[in-house]
């Protein structure tokens, strides 16, 4: 009886040591101006590739969530910044798995572009981010709205912008899923375009090699970002 209990008292100790509970959580990394200032567009791209690798082989780095909230209380020195979809499959942070302080977010239904995304893609740039992202996504809703030409108040406005996408595919009025997703890639494209085209500051900063501005597209199904080629 005696070794019974010791054995199952081993074994408890065993089970509470691999499932983490006396791991200690590491500290927060804390992005500096430092930080920040070395970190080059190539570095920040790497560093995205490596969190979503992370993410879709679920081995996400464990976080002190409210350690990073008063550790970046003080300042914010993101490295990248993601004009993404409001799809709520597709949270930014989350799929790059990065942590507070660390990326500059801005969602809006199809990632389109129109000068409060572009100011705010400024205003990241003015504070130091090296890598500028445009994520779409598989099976995207604004998409298919655009390609079915739905109506319905001020987002009839915002699907106007997909519309562009929608006929240089030639997809036309389409929902299969291949016609869908094409859309969707070109009209990150498009976005990357009008990011540039719509913005003297970043496209100087491009030019000047100082920033980088890429395309992605990111799988509802399995959770991957494929980086697009220009």
């Amino acid at each position: 009886m005696v070794r019974l209990i010791v054995g199952l008292s081993l074994a408890l100790s065993a089970l509470v040591a691999v499932g983490g509970e006396d791991t200690p959580t590491p500290k927060p990394v804390v992005q500096t101006r430092e930080s920040q200032a070395a970190t080059t567009p190539a570095m920040a791209l790497d560093a995205l590739k490596a969190g979503n690798a992370r993410f879709v082989s679920n081995t996400s780095k464990r976080r002190d969530w409210t350690a990073k909230v008063v550790a970046t209380a003080s300042g914010q020195y993101p490295f990248a910044a993601v004009l993404g979809c409001m799809d709520s499959r597709v949270p930014v942070e989350v799929v790059f798995d990065q942590g507070i302080g660390d990326l500059f977010a801005v969602r809006v239904a199809g990632n389109v572009v129109n000068s409060d995304e572009l100011g705010s893609l400024e205003y990241a740039v003015s504070v130091g981010t090296k890598l500028i992202v445009v994520l779409g996504h598989t099976a995207c809703g604004a998409v298919k709205g655009a390609m079915s030409d739905a109506k319905l108040g001020n987002l009839t406005g915002l699907l106007a912008k997909i519309r562009p996408s929608v006929e240089a595919t030639h997809c036309g009025g389409s929902q299969e899923s291949s016609c869908v997703n094409k859309v969707a890639e070109e009209n990150v494209r498009q976005s990357l375009k009008q990011i540039r085209d719509g913005s003297p500051y970043l496209a100087k900063h491009l030019d000047d090699g100082a920033i980088a501005l890429v395309g992605a597209m990111y799988d509802i199904a399995n959770g991957q970002v494929t980086f697009l080629e220009n």
